[in-house]
């Protein structure tokens, strides 16, 4: 079966922005972006990061995030999905946000200009390249066992593997909620409908869920 590279419940505002500028330790999704009222309707599933005795909803949206780690071998993510640093690393003590035990259980491949040696986190290990997405991609399809590689983002990482044209599938959530300012996905989905095929389902939550697939190539 061909190996595909996918993103998966990939949240943007209704103008298009992922994040805003600025980020830090503190504000992991930047100046003036609230992660949780972005990410609501995944946060109030009963599957959200496992919690299944949570009392969240079991419907359409739970499948989503119940089924974020199916098929999936391995993760690719831009640096500051990592953390929030950027530049040569001050030491190496600094080993991410995502605590002891990360949610990824594969490799994840980190792209940076500044490769580190490998991090391993409880089920993952972390590994830091210097790499074009093309390259990236190779490296992540021959870890992950021949299932699928996951684009974790962030957003300026998932628009250079757009540019490059390997996403096969997307899934991308849009928030009821406009941001106004900050990084940019696109203006509109059907911006790729001239590559990808574009379902999209509107959620009891308020949230528009987008569904692109690959166009066969006559």
């Amino acid at each position: 079966m061909t190996q595909r590279l996918r993103v998966q419940n990939f949240t943007v505002s209704r103008d298009g922005i992922a994040a805003g500028a600025d980020q830090t330790l503190e504000q992991p999704f930047g100046h003036d972006v609230n992660p949780m009222e972005l990410m609501s309707w995944a946060a109030g599933t009963a599957s959200w990061s496992n919690r299944l005795d949570s009392g969240g909803s079991r419907g359409f949206e739970d499948r989503l995030t119940r089924d974020f780690t199916h098929g999936i071998g391995a993760e690719i993510m831009g640096r500051h999905k990592f953390g929030p640093r950027s530049g040569p690393w001050p030491d190496e003590t600094w080993e991410g946000w995502w605590g002891e035990e990360p949610p990824f259980h594969t490799p994840v491949f980190v792209l940076t200009s500044h490769p580190r040696p490998p991090l391993v986190k409880g089920e993952t290990t972390f590994h830091f390249l210097d790499a074009t997405p093309t390259e990236a991609l190779e490296q992540a399809k021959a870890a992950a066992g021949g299932l699928d590689v996951r684009l974790g983002g962030g957003v300026t990482t998932l628009r250079a593997f757009l540019a490059a044209d390997l996403i096969d599938e997307l899934h991308v959530a849009i928030a009821p909620i406009a941001l106004g300012t900050g990084l940019k996905l696109w203006d509109r989905p059907e911006e790729l409908e001239d590559r990808f095929h574009l379902e999209q389902i509107t959620a009891g939550s308020g949230v528009t869920h987008c569904f692109l697939w690959r166009r066969r190539v006559a």
